[in-house]
Protein backbone atom coordinates (compact mmCIF):
# COMPACT_ATOMS: atom_id res chain seq x y z
CA UNK A 1 0.00 0.00 0.00
CA UNK A 2 1.29 3.52 -1.12
CA UNK A 3 2.02 5.88 1.49
CA UNK A 4 -1.17 8.10 0.30
CA UNK A 5 -3.72 4.98 0.54
CA UNK A 6 -2.29 4.53 4.00
CA UNK A 7 -2.63 7.00 6.76
CA UNK A 8 0.02 9.50 6.91
CA UNK A 9 -0.21 11.39 10.35
CA UNK A 10 -0.32 9.04 14.28
CA UNK A 11 -3.15 9.21 16.19
CA UNK A 12 -1.53 10.74 18.98
CA UNK A 13 -0.25 13.78 16.71
CA UNK A 14 -2.49 14.88 14.79
CA UNK A 15 -5.76 13.81 15.89
CA UNK A 16 -8.50 15.82 14.02
CA UNK A 17 -6.73 14.66 10.49
CA UNK A 18 -5.96 11.05 11.65
CA UNK A 19 -9.61 10.60 11.96
CA UNK A 20 -10.43 12.51 8.75
CA UNK A 21 -7.73 10.08 6.79
CA UNK A 22 -9.35 6.83 9.22
CA UNK A 23 -12.94 8.19 7.48
CA UNK A 24 -11.83 8.63 4.19
CA UNK A 25 -9.38 5.62 3.40
CA UNK A 26 -10.75 3.13 5.40
CA UNK A 27 -13.64 3.85 3.11
CA UNK A 28 -16.22 4.74 5.69
CA UNK A 29 -17.71 7.36 4.42
CA UNK A 30 -18.09 9.82 1.13
CA UNK A 31 -18.64 13.61 1.66
CA UNK A 32 -18.65 14.65 -1.54
CA UNK A 33 -21.80 14.48 -2.04
CA UNK A 34 -21.58 18.35 -2.01
CA UNK A 35 -24.43 18.78 0.58
CA UNK A 36 -23.30 20.24 4.29
CA UNK A 37 -24.10 17.52 6.85
CA UNK A 38 -24.84 14.91 4.95
CA UNK A 39 -22.72 11.73 4.31
CA UNK A 40 -22.74 9.33 1.11
CA UNK A 41 -22.31 6.04 3.98
CA UNK A 42 -20.21 2.82 2.39
CA UNK A 43 -20.09 -0.52 2.72
CA UNK A 44 -17.70 -1.13 5.55
CA UNK A 45 -19.64 1.38 7.95
CA UNK A 46 -22.93 0.49 7.22
CA UNK A 47 -21.91 -3.19 8.19
CA UNK A 48 -20.89 -2.81 10.95
CA UNK A 49 -23.58 0.29 12.00
CA UNK A 50 -26.27 -3.02 11.39
CA UNK A 51 -24.51 -4.76 13.73
CA UNK A 52 -24.63 -2.06 16.22
CA UNK A 53 -28.14 -1.80 15.69
CA UNK A 54 -28.69 -5.40 15.45
CA UNK A 55 -27.14 -5.85 19.33
CA UNK A 56 -28.95 -2.42 20.72
CA UNK A 57 -32.70 -3.91 19.29
CA UNK A 58 -32.37 -7.27 20.45
CA UNK A 59 -31.69 -5.80 24.16
CA UNK A 60 -34.58 -3.53 23.58
CA UNK A 61 -36.95 -6.21 22.28
CA UNK A 62 -35.79 -8.79 25.16
CA UNK A 63 -36.78 -5.73 27.46
CA UNK A 64 -40.22 -5.65 26.04
CA UNK A 65 -39.93 -3.10 23.45
CA UNK A 66 -42.29 -3.66 20.27
CA UNK A 67 -40.17 -2.56 16.75
CA UNK A 68 -42.02 0.58 14.87
CA UNK A 69 -41.88 2.60 11.80
CA UNK A 70 -43.17 6.05 12.29
CA UNK A 71 -43.58 9.00 9.08
CA UNK A 72 -40.45 11.23 8.24
CA UNK A 73 -42.60 14.30 8.19
CA UNK A 74 -44.54 15.56 11.11
CA UNK A 75 -46.81 18.33 11.15
CA UNK A 76 -46.29 21.94 12.55
CA UNK A 77 -49.32 21.78 14.64
CA UNK A 78 -48.21 18.28 16.49
CA UNK A 79 -44.97 20.41 17.42
CA UNK A 80 -46.86 23.12 18.91
CA UNK A 81 -49.10 20.94 21.19
CA UNK A 82 -45.80 21.06 23.57
CA UNK A 83 -44.36 24.87 24.03
CA UNK A 84 -41.29 24.11 25.27
CA UNK A 85 -40.41 21.04 23.05
CA UNK A 86 -41.88 23.02 19.68
CA UNK A 87 -39.24 26.23 20.94
CA UNK A 88 -36.32 23.56 22.13
CA UNK A 89 -36.34 22.06 18.40
CA UNK A 90 -36.93 25.49 16.62
CA UNK A 91 -33.81 26.50 15.14
CA UNK A 92 -33.07 22.77 14.24
CA UNK A 93 -36.08 21.88 11.64
CA UNK A 94 -36.03 21.52 8.16
CA UNK A 95 -38.73 22.49 6.89
CA UNK A 96 -41.31 20.95 3.78
CA UNK A 97 -43.78 23.61 2.62
CA UNK A 98 -44.17 22.94 -1.02
CA UNK A 99 -44.54 19.90 -3.27
CA UNK A 100 -45.01 18.95 -6.87
CA UNK A 101 -43.85 20.21 -10.44
CA UNK A 102 -46.08 23.41 -9.60
CA UNK A 103 -44.53 24.11 -5.96
CA UNK A 104 -48.18 24.13 -4.64
CA UNK A 105 -47.68 25.66 -1.06
CA UNK A 106 -48.88 23.20 1.57
CA UNK A 107 -51.52 24.50 3.78
CA UNK A 108 -49.42 23.47 6.69
CA UNK A 109 -45.66 23.21 7.25
CA UNK A 110 -43.74 19.27 7.61
CA UNK A 111 -41.15 19.05 9.66
CA UNK A 112 -38.39 15.79 8.44
CA UNK A 113 -38.38 14.82 12.15
CA UNK A 114 -35.89 15.79 14.41
CA UNK A 115 -36.85 13.31 17.09
CA UNK A 116 -40.41 11.96 17.42
CA UNK A 117 -42.16 12.57 20.53
CA UNK A 118 -44.76 14.66 18.99
CA UNK A 119 -45.42 12.03 16.15
CA UNK A 120 -45.53 9.27 18.02
CA UNK A 121 -47.15 10.49 21.28
CA UNK A 122 -50.19 11.81 18.79
CA UNK A 123 -51.32 8.35 17.93
CA UNK A 124 -50.24 7.09 21.45
CA UNK A 125 -53.25 8.88 22.66
CA UNK A 126 -55.39 6.85 20.59
CA UNK A 127 -54.13 3.69 21.67
CA UNK A 128 -53.86 3.79 25.18
CA UNK A 129 -57.73 3.61 26.75
CA UNK A 130 -57.13 1.33 29.82
CA UNK A 131 -54.42 0.43 32.57
CA UNK A 132 -54.31 -2.50 30.67
CA UNK A 133 -52.87 -1.31 27.89
CA UNK A 134 -49.71 0.02 29.93
CA UNK A 135 -46.75 -0.16 30.01
CA UNK A 136 -46.46 0.47 26.26
CA UNK A 137 -42.61 -0.01 25.01
CA UNK A 138 -41.63 0.84 21.52
CA UNK A 139 -38.79 1.65 19.34
CA UNK A 140 -37.74 2.59 16.05
CA UNK A 141 -34.52 2.41 14.00
CA UNK A 142 -34.37 5.17 11.79
CA UNK A 143 -33.23 8.63 10.24
CA UNK A 144 -33.37 11.94 11.97
CA UNK A 145 -32.29 15.32 10.65
CA UNK A 146 -31.26 18.46 12.53
CA UNK A 147 -30.60 22.07 10.72
CA UNK A 148 -27.24 21.79 12.62
CA UNK A 149 -25.36 25.31 12.49
CA UNK A 150 -21.66 24.55 14.25
CA UNK A 151 -19.22 23.10 11.76
CA UNK A 152 -20.12 19.34 10.98
CA UNK A 153 -17.80 16.44 11.41
CA UNK A 154 -19.03 12.82 10.11
CA UNK A 155 -20.02 10.51 12.43
CA UNK A 156 -19.99 13.23 15.28
CA UNK A 157 -21.85 16.29 13.83
CA UNK A 158 -24.25 16.21 11.05
CA UNK A 159 -27.81 17.51 9.84
CA UNK A 160 -28.61 13.84 9.22
CA UNK A 161 -28.08 11.28 11.51
CA UNK A 162 -29.38 7.37 12.49
CA UNK A 163 -30.26 6.37 15.89
CA UNK A 164 -32.55 4.37 17.88
CA UNK A 165 -35.20 6.03 19.78
CA UNK A 166 -37.49 4.55 22.34
CA UNK A 167 -40.30 5.46 23.60
CA UNK A 168 -42.30 4.19 26.91
CA UNK A 169 -45.14 5.44 28.60
CA UNK A 170 -46.08 3.92 32.20
CA UNK A 171 -49.50 4.07 34.46
CA UNK A 172 -46.65 5.66 37.57
CA UNK A 173 -44.02 7.53 38.12
CA UNK A 174 -42.53 4.43 39.97
CA UNK A 175 -42.49 2.48 36.63
CA UNK A 176 -40.99 5.50 34.73
CA UNK A 177 -38.24 5.85 36.98
CA UNK A 178 -37.29 2.03 36.88
CA UNK A 179 -37.26 2.84 32.98
CA UNK A 180 -34.55 5.34 33.51
CA UNK A 181 -32.08 2.48 35.31
CA UNK A 182 -33.02 -0.41 32.83
CA UNK A 183 -31.68 2.19 30.10
CA UNK A 184 -28.68 3.09 31.74
CA UNK A 185 -28.21 -1.07 31.80
CA UNK A 186 -28.90 -1.57 28.70
CA UNK A 187 -26.05 0.96 27.57
CA UNK A 188 -24.15 -0.70 29.87
CA UNK A 189 -24.87 -3.96 28.39
CA UNK A 190 -24.26 -3.20 24.81
CA UNK A 191 -22.24 0.18 24.56
CA UNK A 192 -19.65 -0.86 26.94
CA UNK A 193 -19.44 -4.60 26.75
CA UNK A 194 -20.10 -4.73 23.50
CA UNK A 195 -19.09 -1.49 21.59
CA UNK A 196 -15.91 -1.07 24.03
CA UNK A 197 -16.87 2.51 24.88
CA UNK A 198 -16.81 3.51 28.76
CA UNK A 199 -19.25 6.02 29.90
CA UNK A 200 -20.25 8.21 33.02
CA UNK A 201 -24.37 7.99 33.22
CA UNK A 202 -24.91 11.61 34.38
CA UNK A 203 -27.96 13.26 35.60
CA UNK A 204 -27.85 17.18 33.20
CA UNK A 205 -28.30 19.95 35.24
CA UNK A 206 -32.03 21.29 35.03
CA UNK A 207 -30.61 24.43 32.07
CA UNK A 208 -29.46 21.43 30.10
CA UNK A 209 -32.48 19.54 30.21
CA UNK A 210 -33.90 17.99 27.02
CA UNK A 211 -37.20 20.02 25.34
CA UNK A 212 -40.22 19.11 27.77
CA UNK A 213 -38.23 16.71 29.79
CA UNK A 214 -38.50 16.63 33.71
CA UNK A 215 -34.76 15.55 33.41
CA UNK A 216 -32.35 14.35 31.53
CA UNK A 217 -29.90 11.36 32.01
CA UNK A 218 -26.99 10.93 29.15
CA UNK A 219 -23.78 8.36 29.22
CA UNK A 220 -20.79 10.99 28.61
CA UNK A 221 -17.58 9.51 26.95
CA UNK A 222 -14.17 10.71 26.44
CA UNK A 223 -12.26 10.95 23.13
CA UNK A 224 -8.37 10.59 22.40
CA UNK A 225 -8.33 14.66 21.58
CA UNK A 226 -9.95 14.97 25.55
CA UNK A 227 -13.53 16.27 24.04
CA UNK A 228 -16.87 14.76 25.44
CA UNK A 229 -19.36 12.93 23.29
CA UNK A 230 -22.53 11.83 24.56
CA UNK A 231 -23.63 8.75 23.65
CA UNK A 232 -26.95 7.28 24.85
CA UNK A 233 -29.36 9.47 26.49
CA UNK A 234 -32.65 8.98 28.23
CA UNK A 235 -35.59 11.66 29.16
CA UNK A 236 -37.63 11.20 32.00
CA UNK A 237 -40.56 13.63 30.33
CA UNK A 238 -43.16 13.22 33.50
CA UNK A 239 -46.21 13.66 32.39
CA UNK A 240 -45.58 16.87 30.71
CA UNK A 241 -46.44 15.02 26.71
CA UNK A 242 -49.09 13.02 28.23
CA UNK A 243 -50.98 16.63 29.60
CA UNK A 244 -49.91 18.23 25.75
CA UNK A 245 -51.03 15.42 23.93
CA UNK A 246 -54.11 14.11 26.61
CA UNK A 247 -52.71 10.32 26.37
CA UNK A 248 -55.02 9.36 29.33
CA UNK A 249 -55.91 5.82 30.72
CA UNK A 250 -58.96 4.93 32.61
CA UNK A 251 -57.12 3.34 36.18
CA UNK A 252 -58.21 0.20 38.15
CA UNK A 253 -60.59 2.84 39.82
CA UNK A 254 -62.41 3.63 36.56
CA UNK A 255 -60.59 7.38 36.74
CA UNK A 256 -59.06 9.39 34.01
CA UNK A 257 -55.39 9.72 34.27
CA UNK A 258 -52.18 10.96 32.50
CA UNK A 259 -49.36 8.50 31.94
CA UNK A 260 -46.08 9.09 33.05
CA UNK A 261 -43.21 9.02 29.66
CA UNK A 262 -39.55 7.98 29.20
CA UNK A 263 -37.34 7.87 25.85
CA UNK A 264 -34.07 6.81 24.89
CA UNK A 265 -32.12 7.50 22.67
CA UNK A 266 -29.15 5.85 21.16
CA UNK A 267 -27.16 7.46 18.49
CA UNK A 268 -26.22 4.96 16.36
CA UNK A 269 -24.50 6.83 14.07
CA UNK A 270 -22.88 9.20 16.85
CA UNK A 271 -21.38 5.88 18.79
CA UNK A 272 -19.79 4.67 15.51
CA UNK A 273 -17.84 7.33 15.38
CA UNK A 274 -17.35 7.31 19.05
CA UNK A 275 -15.90 3.61 18.45
CA UNK A 276 -13.66 4.79 15.49
CA UNK A 277 -11.87 7.52 17.53
CA UNK A 278 -11.84 5.42 20.95
CA UNK A 279 -10.02 2.23 19.49
CA UNK A 280 -7.70 3.14 16.16
CA UNK A 281 -4.16 3.24 16.06
CA UNK A 282 -1.82 4.55 13.65
CA UNK A 283 -2.91 1.54 10.89
CA UNK A 284 -6.35 2.63 10.65
CA UNK A 285 -9.27 1.00 12.16
CA UNK A 286 -9.42 -1.67 15.36
CA UNK A 287 -12.89 -2.88 15.48
CA UNK A 288 -14.81 -4.85 18.65
CA UNK A 289 -15.11 -8.49 17.25
CA UNK A 290 -18.49 -8.44 18.65
CA UNK A 291 -19.52 -5.24 15.70
CA UNK A 292 -16.95 -6.35 13.29
CA UNK A 293 -18.20 -6.72 9.56
CA UNK A 294 -16.05 -9.89 9.32
CA UNK A 295 -14.59 -12.06 11.84
CA UNK A 296 -11.02 -12.58 9.61
CA UNK A 297 -9.72 -12.41 6.59
CA UNK A 298 -7.82 -14.90 4.67
CA UNK A 299 -4.78 -13.83 2.60
CA UNK A 300 -3.06 -16.31 0.15
CA UNK A 301 0.44 -16.52 -0.08
CA UNK A 302 1.13 -18.23 -3.76
CA UNK A 303 3.02 -18.32 -6.67
CA UNK A 304 1.68 -19.65 -10.36
CA UNK A 305 3.03 -23.14 -9.59
CA UNK A 306 1.38 -23.98 -6.14
CA UNK A 307 -2.15 -21.17 -7.23
CA UNK A 308 -4.47 -24.16 -7.09
CA UNK A 309 -3.17 -26.20 -3.98
CA UNK A 310 -3.20 -22.95 -2.22
CA UNK A 311 -6.27 -21.39 -3.42
CA UNK A 312 -8.33 -25.04 -2.10
CA UNK A 313 -6.43 -25.07 1.27
CA UNK A 314 -7.95 -20.99 1.54
CA UNK A 315 -11.43 -22.42 1.13
CA UNK A 316 -11.22 -25.15 3.12
CA UNK A 317 -10.17 -22.52 5.96
CA UNK A 318 -12.65 -20.59 5.44
CA UNK A 319 -15.18 -23.15 5.50
CA UNK A 320 -14.47 -25.03 8.87
CA UNK A 321 -15.10 -21.40 10.06
CA UNK A 322 -17.97 -21.02 8.61
CA UNK A 323 -18.81 -23.98 9.89
CA UNK A 324 -18.97 -22.90 13.69
CA UNK A 325 -20.42 -19.27 12.80
CA UNK A 326 -17.50 -17.26 12.26
CA UNK A 327 -17.62 -14.78 9.42
CA UNK A 328 -14.75 -15.05 6.71
CA UNK A 329 -13.67 -13.33 3.55
CA UNK A 330 -10.84 -14.54 0.96
CA UNK A 331 -9.06 -11.99 -0.58
CA UNK A 332 -7.94 -13.44 -3.63
CA UNK A 333 -7.48 -10.45 -5.92
CA UNK A 334 -4.37 -10.94 -7.93
CA UNK A 335 -3.59 -7.37 -8.56
CA UNK A 336 -2.25 -6.64 -5.54
CA UNK A 337 0.96 -8.00 -3.05
CA UNK A 338 0.69 -10.15 -0.40
CA UNK A 339 2.22 -7.21 2.18
CA UNK A 340 -0.46 -4.01 -0.05
CA UNK A 341 -3.21 -6.48 1.59
CA UNK A 342 -2.07 -6.96 4.98
CA UNK A 343 -2.05 -3.29 5.35
CA UNK A 344 -5.19 -2.90 3.70
CA UNK A 345 -7.21 -5.27 5.81
CA UNK A 346 -5.10 -3.75 8.86
CA UNK A 347 -6.50 -0.52 7.85
CA UNK A 348 -10.08 -1.60 7.65
CA UNK A 349 -9.82 -3.38 10.93
CA UNK A 350 -10.28 -6.95 10.42
CA UNK A 351 -10.04 -8.65 13.59
CA UNK A 352 -8.03 -11.56 12.41
CA UNK A 353 -5.89 -11.88 9.63
CA UNK A 354 -5.05 -15.63 8.35
CA UNK A 355 -2.28 -16.01 6.08
CA UNK A 356 -1.58 -19.26 4.11
CA UNK A 357 1.17 -20.06 1.79
CA UNK A 358 2.89 -22.90 0.25
CA UNK A 359 4.67 -23.42 3.05
CA UNK A 360 1.59 -23.23 4.92
CA UNK A 361 -0.08 -25.80 2.94
CA UNK A 362 2.20 -28.61 2.99
CA UNK A 363 2.89 -28.04 7.25
CA UNK A 364 -0.91 -28.14 7.15
CA UNK A 365 -0.33 -24.91 9.37
CA UNK A 366 -1.71 -21.16 9.20
CA UNK A 367 -0.73 -18.44 10.56
CA UNK A 368 -3.00 -16.07 12.50
CA UNK A 369 -2.18 -12.35 13.20
CA UNK A 370 -4.10 -10.17 15.46
CA UNK A 371 -4.81 -7.09 14.46
CA UNK A 372 -5.32 -5.12 18.18
CA UNK A 373 -1.60 -5.98 19.11
CA UNK A 374 0.01 -7.35 16.22
CA UNK A 375 0.45 -11.03 17.20
CA UNK A 376 1.32 -13.81 15.08
CA UNK A 377 1.34 -17.19 15.69
CA UNK A 378 1.65 -19.75 13.65
CA UNK A 379 -1.39 -23.10 14.44
CA UNK A 380 -2.52 -26.45 12.96
CA UNK A 381 -5.19 -25.87 10.13
CA UNK A 382 -7.32 -28.33 11.94
CA UNK A 383 -7.40 -26.07 14.86
CA UNK A 384 -7.50 -22.77 13.06
CA UNK A 385 -11.28 -21.95 13.79
CA UNK A 386 -11.30 -22.90 17.35
CA UNK A 387 -7.60 -20.51 17.68
CA UNK A 388 -9.47 -17.74 15.64
CA UNK A 389 -12.57 -17.36 18.58
CA UNK A 390 -9.82 -17.62 20.90
CA UNK A 391 -8.45 -14.24 19.19
CA UNK A 392 -11.30 -12.87 18.87
CA UNK A 393 -12.26 -13.15 22.67
CA UNK A 394 -9.03 -11.78 23.81
CA UNK A 395 -9.39 -8.96 21.63
CA UNK A 396 -12.92 -7.83 22.59
CA UNK A 397 -11.59 -7.81 26.48
CA UNK A 398 -8.32 -6.08 25.71
CA UNK A 399 -9.93 -3.36 23.94
CA UNK A 400 -12.63 -3.08 26.30
CA UNK A 401 -9.92 -2.93 29.04
CA UNK A 402 -7.26 -0.56 27.38
CA UNK A 403 -10.28 2.17 26.54
CA UNK A 404 -11.47 1.75 30.16
CA UNK A 405 -7.83 2.70 31.45
CA UNK A 406 -7.74 5.67 29.07
CA UNK A 407 -11.38 6.85 30.24
CA UNK A 408 -10.23 6.53 33.94
CA UNK A 409 -7.32 8.63 33.45
CA UNK A 410 -9.10 11.31 32.01
CA UNK A 411 -11.41 11.39 34.80
CA UNK A 412 -9.99 14.38 37.57
CA UNK A 413 -10.60 16.90 40.41
CA UNK A 414 -9.92 20.06 40.34
CA UNK A 415 -10.88 22.53 43.55
CA UNK A 416 -10.44 26.13 41.63
CA UNK A 417 -11.57 27.91 38.54
CA UNK A 418 -8.01 28.15 37.62
CA UNK A 419 -6.37 24.42 38.41
CA UNK A 420 -9.55 23.30 36.45
CA UNK A 421 -9.07 25.69 33.18
CA UNK A 422 -5.94 24.58 33.01
CA UNK A 423 -6.20 20.73 33.09
CA UNK A 424 -9.15 21.02 30.28
CA UNK A 425 -6.33 23.48 28.29
CA UNK A 426 -3.72 20.62 28.81
CA UNK A 427 -5.44 17.29 28.95
CA UNK A 428 -9.04 17.58 28.52
CA UNK A 429 -11.34 15.04 29.60
CA UNK A 430 -13.78 15.08 32.56
CA UNK A 431 -13.08 17.39 35.33
CA UNK A 432 -14.92 16.55 38.69
CA UNK A 433 -15.08 19.68 41.12
CA UNK A 434 -18.09 21.24 43.06
CA UNK A 435 -20.66 23.72 42.27
CA UNK A 436 -23.45 25.85 43.98
CA UNK A 437 -26.17 24.29 41.49
CA UNK A 438 -26.52 28.19 40.26
CA UNK A 439 -26.96 28.93 36.39
CA UNK A 440 -24.78 32.10 36.73
CA UNK A 441 -21.75 29.79 37.79
CA UNK A 442 -22.39 27.46 34.81
CA UNK A 443 -22.56 30.00 32.06
CA UNK A 444 -19.45 31.52 33.67
CA UNK A 445 -17.74 28.21 33.29
CA UNK A 446 -19.31 28.07 29.50
CA UNK A 447 -17.89 31.67 28.75
CA UNK A 448 -14.52 31.65 30.79
CA UNK A 449 -13.62 27.91 30.78
CA UNK A 450 -15.39 26.92 27.28
CA UNK A 451 -16.89 24.36 28.64
CA UNK A 452 -20.18 22.59 30.13
CA UNK A 453 -21.53 21.39 33.51
CA UNK A 454 -22.28 17.80 32.04
CA UNK A 455 -23.87 16.64 35.14
CA UNK A 456 -23.84 14.52 38.63
CA UNK A 457 -23.65 11.11 38.80
CA UNK A 458 -26.95 8.92 38.09
CA UNK A 459 -27.87 6.99 41.28
CA UNK A 460 -25.14 8.44 43.56
CA UNK A 461 -24.35 11.03 45.82
CA UNK A 462 -20.96 12.17 45.98
CA UNK A 463 -19.01 13.68 48.90
CA UNK A 464 -18.20 17.84 48.25
CA UNK A 465 -15.12 18.30 48.78
CA UNK A 466 -14.84 21.76 48.65
CA UNK A 467 -16.74 25.45 47.63
CA UNK A 468 -17.92 26.16 44.20
CA UNK A 469 -15.29 25.88 41.84
CA UNK A 470 -16.66 29.20 40.15
CA UNK A 471 -18.27 31.40 43.03
CA UNK A 472 -16.04 29.99 46.13
CA UNK A 473 -19.69 29.73 47.90
CA UNK A 474 -20.96 26.87 49.34
CA UNK A 475 -21.48 23.90 47.03
CA UNK A 476 -24.50 21.71 46.27
CA UNK A 477 -23.18 19.12 44.55
CA UNK A 478 -20.20 17.08 42.55
CA UNK A 479 -20.91 17.88 39.34
CA UNK A 480 -18.33 16.83 36.03
CA UNK A 481 -16.96 19.05 33.69
CA UNK A 482 -15.62 18.92 29.92
CA UNK A 483 -15.77 20.25 26.50
CA UNK A 484 -17.83 18.60 24.12
CA UNK A 485 -18.32 18.20 20.15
Amino acid sequence: MSEEQGLTVKKSGNFSEWYTQVISKAELADIRYNVKGFLVHRPWSVKIMKNMYSLLERELEAKGHEPVWFPSVIPESFFEKESEHAEGFKAEVFWITEGGSDGKKFEERLALRPTSETAMYTMFALWIQGWKDLPMKMYQSCQVWRYEGKATRPFIRGREFFWIEAHDVFATEREALAQVKEDMETTENIVHKMFCLPFLFLVRPKHDTFAGAVNTFAADSVMPDGKIIQLPSTHMLGQNFSKAFDIKFLDENEKKTHAWQTCYGPAVWRIFGAVVAMHGDDKGLVIPPAISAIDAVIVPIMFEKDRKEVSEKCEAVKKSLEKVGLRATIDARDNYTPGWKYNYWELKGAPVRIEIGPRDVKAKKVVLVRRDTGEKTSVDEKNAAEEVRKILEGTQKSIMEKADGFFQKNIRDASHFNEMKKLLDDKGGLIRTNWCDKQSCADDIKEKAQADIRGTLFGKTEKIFNKCVVCGKEAKSVVYVGRAY
